[in-house]
């Protein structure tokens, strides 16, 4: 077997000596056995309220019934709509998650209004421009939504405004039921041979795309991050921003609503388009400059618009676009299916209940975004680095600060196929909240680590192998600290533990330079002693004595009739009666006892 390991990589900054962590919350020494009892929270954002009864979800918005059903057997559910932004800010304090669609601001004061209670924030739907993401990583606040549940019902709104604008359906009607006949006014365009440039070739965008393929039109497609075999295996081509522009005659928007896309339909792009042009937009009314599109359209720029988003939602009754004859107008309906509402309800529903419960959310879009897959396949590792970094701080003496960490993974497979932001966050969770005040997920994981002065490098160790698994060990070792239990040290003087995954469990395999094996559940209690008969089954028999179950046992050493570690797995917490009997044991020269 051989290794290479790669350069470290520093995800803090530099230390501030007044959020020094031995400071804010000591470590009791080892020979007073009172440790603190960490909280015993595994998950990623949080479980319950304070005081252990169910969490409380507000919806702001109108959800489906089926969300609503599947929240309210989870938690206390406040559908309370139309808030004011007082309003909401009074309630938030109360509440554990929040649920909004489009038409609530989620800013900074939302944030600070909830005073760290609010965990989760869920937008039922696919953009979350109303939503202060940079307030809510830095609250320690997810953020999911339901990217997909709409998609279908997005892109064949985006259809229906393409072709209903077409064929001046919209116009056509309203000039019937006043009781007129103008066959002739209303002569419209044909799809088929025409270009479609898609702009933003995302799920909607793609959807769109392949239906107008459907209908015999031309589709390019602008996106700077599109992968052009995507493009290509439904007949698109990727082209400039300026030659999706100046080559199309209908143009569909579906880019969210960023400071870059903010307004990009404007004077100046106007004027590079195609004489005649048609556009619809499905995405956000924001990317448009509504001014200068009035002004195109009365220039014959733009010969029509199709419009289901606004700048300003709902816009003015006197709008100069609204009221524009040339221009097909919905109340924001592109999600507007009975099929898409109960998808969108239910996605997102699922997605705050499972942030709520812990588990790792593939729709998170202020976190790591990672596959569900590969989700699945990490869950085991990300326990075990929780817990080894709640062992290793677990292991400093009370008067040493916690500084330095260094991360070292194992693994047979290539750097590039092993994303490490998930298990650096759940190490620094595991670190900080055991000794802080402070509730670590994965949103405000590095951000919290460095407030605090905590710089964490990280080393990949490439294995020899078969990458059957992403993972084998990880090691984690605290530097330039004290321990309790002189054992925990490596040979440079790192509090040092090691652990892997096996069969879906989390092991404890190192310690020190110690080689152990036991299971990470429950509690732990490391003894050092002199290799001799009889040892496993004195400290049994005191721990079965006291009513204590043992759920694993191992001894690592360094050679027989040597120095050697006991790792005890126990599924209660001893007495310190209990403690002391083991501490006395003669040939016990130290122990620990550690909440996992």
């Amino acid at each position: 077997m051989s290794a290479t390991a790669s350069s470290a990589i520093s995800v803090a900054t530099k230390p501030l000596k007044s959020l020094s962590l031995s400071t804010r919350s000591p470590l009791p020494s080892a020979a007073s056995v009172a440790f603190p009892t960490p909280r015993r929270r595994l998950v990623l954002v949080a479980c319950t309220t304070g005081d252990g009864s169910k969490p409380t979800i507000l919806v702001a918005e109108k959800l489906g019934e089926a969300g609503v059903k599947l929240l309210e057997d989870f938690a206390n559910v406040d559908c309370s709509y139309n808030l004011t932004p007082e309003e909401l800010n009074t309630k938030i304090s109360l509440c554990d998650a929040l649920i909004v669609r489009s038409g609530t601001k989620v800013g900074r004061e939302v944030f600070e209004s909830s005073r760290g209670r609010l965990k989760v924030v869920g937008r039922a739907g696919v953009g979350i421009d109303n939503v202060d993401l940079s307030a809510a990583t830095e609250f320690g606040c997810l953020v999911v939504n339901a990217p997909t549940a709409n998609t279908i019902a997005a892109a064949e709104h985006g259809i229906a405004l393409l072709a209903g604008m077409a064929r001046n359906v919209a116009q056509a009607d309203a000039s019937v039921k006043a009781g007129e006949w103008k066959r002739n006014k209303y002569v419209g365009v044909s799809l088929v041979g025409k270009t479609l440039a898609v702009m933003g070739f995302g799920k909607v965008g793609t959807e769109v795309a392949r239906r107008a393929k459907g209908l015999g039109m031309r589709v390019i497609a602008h996106d700077p991050y599109a992968p052009a075999d995507r493009a290509h295996a439904i007949g698109v081509d990727l082209v400039s921003f300026d030659e999706a522009l100046a080559t199309a005659d209908f143009i569909s928007l579906h880019m969210p609503l960023t400071p870059a896309t903010s307004k990009i339909l404007n004077d100046e792009t106007f004027a590079k388009m195609k004489k005649g042009v048609r556009i619809v937009n499905v995405a956000r009314g924001g990317v448009i400059d509504e001014d200068a599109l009035v002004r195109a359209l009365d220039a014959g720029i733009v010969a029509q618009a199709a419009l289901d988003v606004f700048t300003k939602e709902p816009p003015a009754k006197d709008s100069p676009l609204v009221q524009h004859e040339r221009v097909t107008v919905t109340p924001h309906l592109g999600a507007s299916t009975m099929e898409a509402q109960e998808g969108v309800a239910i996605e997102i529903a699922e997605a705050v209940v499972g942030a709520l419960n812990g588990e790792l959310a593939a729709t998170a879009v202020n976190a790591p975004m990672v596959s569900a897959e590969v989700l699945t396949e990490l869950k085991p590792y990300v326990i075990l680095a929780e817990k080894l970094g709640r062992l290793a701080v677990q292991l400093v003496a009370g008067g040493s600060g916690v500084k330095n960490v260094k991360v070292s993974y194992t693994s047979a497979r290539a750097t590039d196929d092993l994303d490490t932001r998930l298990l650096r966050a759940m190490i620094t969770k595991g670190i900080i909240e055991p000794i802080s005040d402070v509730y670590v997920n994965l949103v405000n994981a590095d951000f919290t680590a460095k407030q605090r002065g905590l710089r964490i490098s990280e080393e990949r160790v490439l294995l020899d192998g078969s990458p059957e698994n992403p993972l084998e060990t990880i090691t984690v070792q605290l530097g330039n600290v004290e321990s309790k239990f002189a054992s925990s040290l490596s040979e440079s003087g790192e509090v040092k533990v090691e652990g892997r995954v096996k069969d879906g469990v989390p092991h404890l395999t190192k310690v020190g330079s110690f080689e152990v094996d036991v299971t990470l559940e429950g509690s732990i209690i490391l003894c050092r002693q002199v290799d001799q008969p009889g040892m496993i089954g004195t400290v049994g028999s005191i721990l079965g004595e006291s009513n204590v179950n043992v759920n694993f046992m191992s001894v690592g050493r360094i050679a027989p009739r040597k120095q050697a570690i006991m790792a005890i797995g126990v599924d209660d917490q001893p007495s310190k009666d209990t403690l002391k009997k083991i501490g006395e044991i003669p040939a016990v020269e130290e122990f620990v006892f550690l909440k996992v």
